[in-house]
């Protein structure tokens, strides 16, 4: 099933109305949808890099009204459709542990989330389940979707081609690895 949605949103690439199923992919990854943006993002940049800034602008705005969605499904929805969603996952048992403590850390989690390979849509729901600031949410969001979209165009704008393999295989561990490096310096300043 998921290589069906795969080669599907692979396929939005070259309809003429790809800005809006990017928008429309973007927005449902967000909350619900297992494919990431990037795989429908990716061809589009390299088939039009004068767009680069455009596409990835609309990834990071469709991203985060999605992301407030999985908010919204968390804060309003938890005990139902929330619990579905993080079971089709396989989330749903790590929420009891996560929830006692996420509020001193959700920005962090956001950040995390928002860069990494760790799917967003389970940190948007846990967001809105426990009832992160709402605007501490929206600001680490944009900031990091806003990262993770414009350094893929960025790259791909001034690479082209050859940069895909590369970003499809390692710039995931290098967001997870920045992210990690990052954290580690905030931890190391506040304790050292």
């Amino acid at each position: 099933m998921i290589r069906r949605l795969y080669d599907w949103t692979m396929g939005l690439a070259g309809h003429p109305r790809a800005m809006w199923a990017l928008a429309a992919v973007a927005f449902i990854e967000s909350s619900v949808f297992p494919i990431p943006p990037d795989v429908l993002m990716i061809p589009m940049v390299l088939a039009a890099r004068e767009k680069a800034w455009k596409i990835a602008f609309v990834a990071t705005i469709a991203s985060v009204l999605g992301g407030c969605l999985g908010y919204a499904i968390g804060y309003g929805f938890m005990d139902t459709l929330g619990m579905a969603i993080l079971e089709f996952y396989g989330k749903a048992s790590a929420f009891d542990e996560l929830a006692v403590r996420f509020n001193a850390y959700g920005g962090w989690a956001v950040l995390v989330a928002g860069v990494t390979p760790f799917p967003y849509k389970v940190i948007t729901i846990f967001s809105g389940a426990t009832h992160l600031d709402l605007f501490l949410f929206i600001g680490v969001s944009v900031l990091a979707r806003a990262l993770r979209f414009f350094v893929v165009a960025g790259l791909l704008w001034r690479f082209g081609a050859p940069i895909r393999d590369f970003i499809e295989r390692w710039l995931g561990l290098l967001f997870t690895a920045f992210v990690v490096l990052l954290i580690g310096g905030f931890y190391a300043l506040r304790y050292l």
